[in-house]
This record gives C-alpha cells, structure tokens and sequence, in this order.
C-alpha cells in the first residue's frame, strides 16, 4: 500500500448484498424467533401447571440431553451430506412439534409429558440444524465478505431473540401458549421455504464417511488449540454457572410481581442488550483483540447476574438483564469469530457441532443448576450465587489460559490440515 492509498472502508453490509446470504439471514430471523418463542411457552406452560421450580430443571434436561449425545454425529453428518437437505429435514421436524404443542394445547389437557416429548425432539432436530446450518454459510457467501457474515448471522439471531420473548408474553397475555405455538409453526414455516431458491457455491472440501473416527477428528482439532478450546471452555462454564434464564417465571411471578407481560419483557431485555450490542458490532470494524475482550464481558455478565439476583426494583432489573445481554453478545461474537477463522472448511461441521455442544451444555445446565439450588435454597440464592461462580470461573481461565488473552485477528496464523507430504 502506497502512501496515497487508504485502507479499504469497512462495508458493515457487505454479507447482506449477497443475495443466498440474505435469503440465509432471513431463515435465521424466523427460526431464531420461533425457538425463543417456544422455549417461553414451555417454561412458562411448565410453571403454570406445576408451580415447580423442579420441573423448570426437567425441561433443561429434556433439552439438553439430545445435545449431549447427537451434536457431535450432526456436525459429522454435515460434513458428509447434503447440509440444506439436512437443515431442511431439522426444521420439519421442528415444525411437526410445534403442530403437537398447539394440538394437545388446544384440546384442554396438555400435561407436562408432552411439553418434555416436544422440547426433546426439538433439541434432537437441533443437533443436526445447527451444524449443517453454520457449515452451508462458506457456501452462500464468498470468503471476502465471511468474517462480516459472521457478525451479521450473529446479529441477525438476536434481533430473533429479541422478538421471540416480547412475542411469547404478550401472545401469552392475550390468549395463551396456544396462540405463541401458532405463531412458532407459522415462523419455522418461512424458515424452511429460505431453503429452497438458494443458490450454493461450490466448496472444495474432502468429504468423509459418518465415523467415530471422523468425529474424533473434530474433536482433536479443537483440543489442540487451545484459543479455540479457551474460548468454548469459558463461555460453558461461565453460562452454566450464571444463567438464570429458567428462573424467569419465579422472578415475574414470585419476586417482582409483573405477570406474563412483565415476563416477556424481562426475557426482552437481555436480548434488546444483544441485539443493540450486535449491530455496534457490526457497525464498527471487527475487534482486534478479541481474547482479552471475551474476558471482560465474561466479567460484566457475572456482575450483572449479581445485581439481578438481588433486585426487587423492575426497572433494575430490566436493566441489570439487558447488561447481561450486552456482555453475552460481545461474547458470542468474539468466540465464534475465533473459531470461525480458525477452522477450515472441511472440519466446519465437527467444530461447530464441538461448539454447540459447549453452548448446549451451558444453557441447559444452567437452567437445571439454577433450578435445583433454587429448589434446595431460593431463586435469589441461585442467581446470585452463579454470578459468583461466573466470576471464579474468569479468573481461572484467565489464569491458566494466557494465549486467549493475547490473541489478536491482525496477526493470526490461518491454520489448515497438512498436506499428505507434510
């Protein structure tokens, strides 16, 4: 670059103008929303039947367990097959629980196994979604515009959860869970029809049979680097130990005494903090130190889990959520912008199934460990004490893990897989 040269302007919408990314952001948009919408439904169909901060933890089992045991066949399977076939097959079976909920909704008489059924199901369609979705985007966006669309993808989903909430408590307050289940079977609808006209650019990737040695293979790719294994490890603990996402009904209800719209709108919140946390992420260039920044919204996530638990002002507590929020969002962001950079395209699905294995295990843990301690003790005792935990969890991290704090994009290594004459 000579003297008289400036640097390229950063296009905060470079992604956006590619037509298949722009249909891929719009199924993002509606699946996003439908999923938060159904989450709401149950915990909030969940409480109103048991009273049971117990069965809230249940339901994070239901959800988590299918994580647990396919996340790392789905990121295999879609590194060996046709990855929107997949997304596509995922997002039916998605919609064919949401028929069920609005049916047995409907008919008076829902009981609390068929909410476990649903979310379970969807969990297991999610474990195969999610990796074949984040896989297909080096297929729909050139590698110019690839570090922007994964912002973008990212902002995107939290406009979602930001819609999804607000979305499930009024639709609660006005005719109940049936109405929010409609709506969730109507989104997934749109989601899926994203699929059809896109148009894929061709990736030249090596395809491998569905093996436990190709799982393996993902695996060892994240265990030895330790910015992606610092990253993942972090956000799982920091999650499992400070959400209090599943007490939401108790604090609505119990504690501050706002009802379903203040429910919604306490959901709402964290997700307003995401969504205006994304698009300044967007807006600005990408941050160069992404490391150091992870650690300190990981900080600011604890503390505002903190000052959530011990509010009993509305206000606050809107705020000290949407705090959370922001902090989550810039931690999102940084994770998936070192692992999406660091990971070739070949091994995208086992990385990102890797990943949302960490990301399943921290939201659903975390809703059953804060609904069991707030079962033995009290939902304040359980939020309050995972910001704690939260913390304790950064200084560790922190400590032992000092090439996450120093990793900086500018002078990043682009790893690949060595040649066979390596």
């Amino acid at each position: 670059m000579t003297e008289f040269e400036k640097p390229p302007r950063h296009d905060p919408l470079a992604a956006l103008r590619q037509r298949d990314f722009a249909l891929a952001a719009l199924g993002r948009l509606t699946a996003a929303t439908a999923n938060t919408v159904l989450a709401a439904a149950i915990f909030w169909q969940v409480y109103e039947i048991s009273g049971s901060p117990f069965q809230l933890a249940m339901v994070g089992i239901a959800r988590f367990l299918p994580s647990l045991g396919l996340s790392l066949v789905g990121g295999a399977v879609a590194d060996s097959f046709d990855k929107r076939r997949i997304a596509v097959a995922s997002q039916a079976l998605m919609l064919a629980c949401g028929v069920l909920l609005l049916a047995v909704t409907l008919s008076g008489d829902p009981g609390l196994s068929w909410l476990y059924v649903a979310a379970f199901l969807v969990a297991v369609a999610g474990a195969f979604d999610n990796p074949a979705r984040q896989a297909l985007l080096p297929q729909i966006v050139t590698r110019e515009a690839f570090p922007n669309a994964i912002t973008i993808n990212s902002t995107v989903q939290q406009l979602g959860f930001v819609t999804g909430p607000a979305l499930a408590g009024l639709l609660i307050a006005v005719r109940g869970p049936e109405l929010a289940y409609a709506l969730y079977c109507a989104l997934f609808v749109v989601s899926i029809l994203t699929y059809l006209p896109m148009r894929l650019l061709p990736i030249d990737a090596p395809k491998r049979a569905v093996s436990i040695a190709a799982i393996m293979e993902g695996i060892d790719y994240v265990r030895h680097r330790q910015v992606v294994l610092g990253a993942m490890t972090l956000d799982m603990f920091a999650v499992i130990f400070g959400g209090a996402a599943a007490l939401l009904p108790i604090y609505a209800k119990d504690i501050l005494g706002v009802g379903a719209l203040g429910y919604g709108l306490l959901a709402t919140s964290l997700d307003v903090g995401a969504f205006v946390a994304s698009i300044a992420l967007v807006m600005l260039p990408p941050i160069r130190k992404p490391g150091r920044a992870l650690l300190v919204a990981v900080a600011a996530f604890g503390f505002g889990t903190i000052v959530f638990g011990l509010s009993r002002n509305f206000a606050l507590s809107l705020a000290a959520y949407a705090l959370i929020g922001v902090a989550d969002q810039v931690s999102v962001v940084t994770r998936q912008t070192m692992i999406q950079l660091a990971t070739p395209d070949e091994l995208r699905g086992r990385v990102t199934s890797v990943n949302f294995l960490f990301i399943g295990a921290s939201n659903q843990l975390g809703a059953v460990e804060s609904g069991l301690v707030a079962a033995l003790t009290s939902a304040t005792f359980a939020v309050v004490s995972g910001g704690l935990g939260c913390l304790v969890v950064l200084g560790i991290v922190g400590a032992k893990m000092p090439e996450l704090r120093r990793y900086d994009i500018h002078r990043r290594v682009v790893e690949t897989k060595p040649s066979p004459s390596a």
